[in-house]
C-alpha cells in the first residue's frame, strides 16, 4: 500500500505509485524535506517482499523489505537498505548514519500499526 508509506515511515512525506504494485513499476517518493526522487521496484512477492531502488549519482539506493515468520504466531519485518554502485561508499558514508538513526523508530511505529490492527 504505497500511498500510506508515510504512516508508517516517517521520514516520507508523499509516496506514490503509478499502475499496480509488480515488478518493473515506477513511482515517486517525497521526503519530509520537499526532496523528490522516482523509485522502481525491481522484486515484488505479495504480502511476502518487494525490493525498489532510487538512482542517485553514481550509484543506487536498494530498499528490500520483507516479512518472516518466526514462530506460529510471531512475524518479523526486516528493512534492509544498501548503497551500489561506484560511489556507494561515498553515499553510504554519507547518507548511512541517517538511515541507522532514521529506522528504529519507523520499525516501532509500524509494529504499533499492524499489532493495532490485528489485535
Amino acid at each position: 500500500d504505497v500511498k500510506n508509506w508515510p504512516q508508517w515511515d516517517t521520514p516520507l512525506k508523499e509516496a506514490k505509485l503509478e499502475g499496480t504494485f509488480q515488478q518493473g513499476s515506477k513511482g515517486t517518493l517525497v521526503t519530509a524535506q520537499g526532496q523528490r526522487s522516482n523509485f522502481t521496484l525491481i522484486e515484488c512477492k505479495p504480502r511476502q517482499s518487494y525490493t525498489f531502488t532510487t538512482q542517485i549519482p553514481g550509484a543506487k539506493l536498494v530498499v528490500r523489505r520483507y516479512i518472516s515468520k518466526e514462530v506460529a504466531t510471531t512475524f518479523a519485518f526486516t528493512h534492509h537498505v544498501t548503497f551500489e554502485g561506484p560511489l556507494a561508499f561515498l553515499f553510504s558514508g554519507l547518507l548511512g548514519k541517517g538511515f541507522m538513526k532514521a529506522l528504529p523508530p519507523v520499525m516501532e511505529k509500524l509494529k504499533r500499526i499492524v499489532e493495532s490492527e490485528v489485535g
